[in-house]
């Protein structure tokens, strides 16, 4: 049986653009095995994996997880990595798609992952969304969110 640290090996592997295979990455979890993308609260089960996969490298079709620290504690596995790609595609947001930028990523990031019996039982990826957003050029409209603040305080 392979070692926990060589699933999450394999799980970042099949995961990689040049790779890309979210049903192969699915097959690593547990019948019931969640993806939890923290920043984002989301979380993917099942067929949403692979789904969550494709969707990430839709935008980023080349990314790339470079992977600077794995240790294994146990049934645990914690990987600081930096997620790394190019903007290609349409970044979906609540109100419309960014347009590909070409802007290169380099995203630091966490990541938890919780096995049992040589398969994930949870992924916990804690990434630096503000980071990757900024990247992009989305910055955060401070100026809307004091203004609806202020709107909300004064019942207006």
């Amino acid at each position: 049986m392979k070692s926990n640290e060589e699933i999450v090996r394999e799980a970042y592997r099949l995961s990689e653009g040049n790779v890309l295979d979210g049903q192969g990455f699915r097959a690593l979890f547990t019948e019931d095995g969640t993806f939890n993308d923290v920043p984002n609260s989301q979380t993917f089960r099942g067929d949403e994996i692979p789904q969550a996969l494709a969707g990430f490298a839709s935008v980023f079709p080349d990314v790339h997880r470079e992977l600077l620290e794995v240790r294994v504690l146990g049934d645990v596995v914690a990987v600081e990595l930096r997620i790394q790609g190019t903007h290609l595609g349409e970044f979906p947001t609540p109100i419309g798609n960014i347009p590909p930028t070409g802007n290169r990523i380099d995203v630091p990031a966490a990541d938890l992952w919780y096995l049992r019996a040589g398969k994930i039982e949870r992924f916990n990826c804690y990434n630096a969304a503000n980071v990757l957003l900024a990247q992009i050029g989305a910055t955060p409209d401070f100026k809307s969110a004091i203004e609806a603040a202020k709107t909300t305080a004064t019942g207006a």
